[in-house]
């Protein structure tokens, strides 16, 4: 088992489950790329940059774990992201004075996840509606002016891949407080039961993306099927092992 990879200048963090508690303290920007994302990052240069300098990049993609030991005989922890919210919702119950802000896709899913924050006992909890982002000339001014203002110790941005990371990044640039940006995206989703039941055995046996495409196939079909790019990139490319 390798400590880090570097992949495409991009290192990924192989971060044991059982070392939750150590990391969760530190501050800075998280990311979890799924497959189709990752397969992406020869296209998309905001996206490929976000991940780029992120603080930590988490195995999310089971697809990515098993390509690499396919490919190239590394061996590599996945850790998704909801195997993370799963142990922050408990990390939560048991510091609720933690302030969270949620950066929800709509009036919703913003409910849903204030509500289920609530239900966990967390006091200080703050919603704010992202509006439609573009990738080219990000801004928001708007929702830095109310980080700035409540400064919570955590931000979930709980929108779709490829935008969430580069939301990240601009929120990370530009906010001068210590915080931590945790691009989940749309896992939240998986506890409030926004989204297709996804448990912690689905999860370990690889199979939230056959979950998720039986109950939304018009989407996330399309997604899966782009995410084979990832066959070659992996095989074609070089993978530098840390120590």
């Amino acid at each position: 088992m390798v400590n880090n990879i570097i992949f495409k200048k991009i290192k990924f963090n192989n971060i044991k489950v059982k070392n939750f508690n150590r990391f969760i303290i530190k501050r800075g920007l998280f990311v979890f790329p799924a497959a189709p994302a990752l397969a992406s990052i020869d296209k998309s240069n905001e996206y490929y940059e976000s991940i780029r300098k992120a603080d930590l990049v988490f195995f999310d993609s089971g697809f990515f774990v098993l390509l690499l030991k396919v490919f190239k005989n590394i061996s590599v922890n996945k850790f998704s992201g909801y195997k993370f919210l799963d142990l922050f919702f408990e990390y939560l119950k048991k510091n609720k004075h933690k302030s969270v802000f949620c950066i929800d896709p709509n009036p919703k899913f913003s409910n849903s996840n204030k509500n289920f924050f609530k239900s966990l006992g967390v006091k200080k909890i703050y919603n704010y509606l992202a509006p439609n982002y573009r990738v080219k000339n990000f801004s928001d001014k708007k929702l830095l002016m109310k980080i700035r203002k409540v400064k919570p110790e955590f931000i979930l941005t709980n929108i779709g891949g490829g935008r969430q990371e580069i939301l990240g990044l601009y929120l990370k640039k530009n906010l001068k407080i210590k915080t931590t940006i945790l691009c989940t995206g749309a896992a939240i989703s998986f506890f409030t039961k926004d989204q297709a039941p996804i448990n912690n055995l689905i999860d370990r046996l690889y199979l939230g993306w056959f979950v998720r495409l039986i109950f939304n196939p018009l989407v996330f079909s399309k997604r899966y099927l782009y995410s084979l790019k990832l066959i070659p990139m992996v095989f074609f490319n070089k993978i530098k092992i840390m120590d």
